[in-house]
């Protein structure tokens, strides 16, 4: 996971072009279809064995529980898709959730204060990770991993061995996790506006086309003139900011918080977002997928408690799906490649052939 100089020239956009990048976006949508197809064949079998999981109170309550997966496995996708990753947000969960959660419960905080403090401490925390990544050009997975235990002992030493509690903070921060317009909760409306604005900037934007270009081949790339370094620091930056967004969403849903908040989400995170269909070598994949790994592992963790199962099958169904997303990549991979490789044939001997069938055509007309 190294990261390449920059070049000075820019490219329109990134990604195969014509036929290729039409193949490559089919595949994608096959994906999420099966996720999606998945997703409601485990709702109806789960239904028809407890009716009352289909209630509105279980619903609400899986779009709540995986309304900040699925915020850190959009910015969790920004990072993989340029060939990188980031196991250092489930700390930084911790560690915003504690520290917002101190600063609220001094006085009758307004909540916008709250969120700009937890979204700035995710964004210093980005910043470090993106420098050492993009600039400094260590592996993502060493850097990551480092401040991942440096930020955990930093929320420990913060938190030494306090709690905060749901009875110190203010009431409007309170509502922002418990509440919500027209019947539907704050924290799915929040998540799906940023997943769908990350989402738009990196379908429709040239500069978001550059991510998957970066992911693709980082050599191209270069040679293409992306900034690489900037926009993997970017990428970290998002990423930094959601789960400082995530931890102040965090706190508000449960209001009790303790040191070791989301501790091991990092691997929630990645399994989502591999589930989900963003390659783990990058350049392939979107946020709304990865939306929807998030959903699906949040679901048969609640399909679970509904049907009584020992939870250590959570985690062993998680893996099993982690080694099938990934053997699946692998092989839409191989099948895409040979396609592709297919296509250039045949248009190359078709643009042999013009010529020569021109040529024919002139001595036939002379003669």
């Amino acid at each position: 996971m190294t990261v390449l100089t920059q070049s000075p020239a820019r490219p329109e956009s990134g990604g195969p072009p014509g036929g290729g990048r039409r193949l490559v976006e089919m595949v994608l949508r096959a994906r999420e279809l099966s996720i999606l197809g998945a997703l409601v064949l485990l709702v109806l079998g789960t239904t028809i064995a407890n009716p009352r999981f289909m209630s509105g109170q279980g619903l609400k309550d899986i779009f709540l529980n995986a309304s900040i997966l699925v915020l850190l496995a959009v910015g969790q996708s920004m990072v993989v898709v340029t060939r990188n990753i980031d196991l250092s947000v489930g700390s930084v969960v911790g560690l915003v959730a504690f520290t917002a959660g101190k600063y609220a419960s001094g006085g009758d905080r307004n909540v916008v204060l709250v969120v700009l403090v937890g979204v700035g401490i995710g964004l210093l925390c980005g910043l470090v990770n993106g420098l050492l990544v993009s600039f400094c050009r260590v592996p993502a997975l060493v850097v990551t991993l480092g401040t991942l235990y440096v930020i955990q002992g930093l929320d420990y030493r913060i938190a030494h061995g306090q709690q905060i509690g749901a009875a110190d903070l203010p009431a409007s921060l309170l509502s922002l996790g418990n509440d919500g317009i027209l019947g539907v909760p704050y924290l799915p409306i929040i998540t799906v506006l940023v997943m769908l604005a990350v989402g738009y900037y990196l379908r429709s934007y040239s500069s978001g086309r550059e991510y998957y270009a970066i992911g693709s081949s980082p050599e191209a790339a270069m040679l293409a003139g992306v900034p690489i370094r900037r926009r993997v620091l970017t990428a970290y930056l998002v990423s930094g900011a959601l789960a400082g967004l995530a931890g102040v969403l965090w706190l508000a849903r449960f209001g009790t918080v303790v040191a070791d908040a989301a501790n091991g989400w990092e691997l929630k995170v990645v399994s989502a977002v591999v589930v989900g269909g963003v390659a783990i070598t990058g350049g392939v994949g979107t946020v709304y997928g990865a939306a929807l790994g998030a959903l699906l592992l949040t679901t048969i963790g609640s399909v679970l408690v509904v049907l009584k199962v020992n939870s250590f099958w959570q985690d062993a169904i998680t893996g099993v799906l982690l080694l099938l997303a990934i053997s699946v990549d692998r092989l839409l991979a191989l099948r895409v490649t040979r396609a592709l490789k297919q296509r250039s044939l045949a248009s190359a001997a078709h643009r042999a052939a013009a010529p020569e069938s021109g040529a024919r055509k002139n001595r036939e007309g002379r003669s």
